[in-house]
């Protein structure tokens, strides 16, 4: 059985996962609205954001599956911050 820590350690980790993927993915849009070349800036983040969670969830699984839906349920979490922090953004921005 995996060690608490190393549950809540991937927890960690998952958050700070998600808070990136999702973080980058709201820079994104608003980057993309300026730009001239919106299409250059999705792809290329959506390939930066999708590799480097990918790589982080393989290596903080690190073959257990305990580890891995501890840091999938840490980047659930992540994704639930930072909608709730955007609107405030957003509300706060509007007129």
């Amino acid at each position: 059985m995996t060690e608490m820590p190393e549950l809540i350690l991937s927890g960690l980790v998952g958050v700070l996962l998600g808070a990136g993927f999702f973080g980058g993915l709201w820079w994104t849009v608003r980057k993309t609205l300026s730009s001239s070349r919106p299409a250059v800036w999705v792809f290329g983040s959506m390939l930066l954001r999708v590799s480097a969670v990918v790589a982080g969830l393989f290596f903080v699984a690190g073959g257990r599956w305990e580890r891995l839906l501890a840091c999938l349920l840490g980047f659930i979490v992540a994704r639930l911050i930072v909608i709730r922090l955007t609107l405030l953004a957003e509300r706060r921005h509007a007129p």
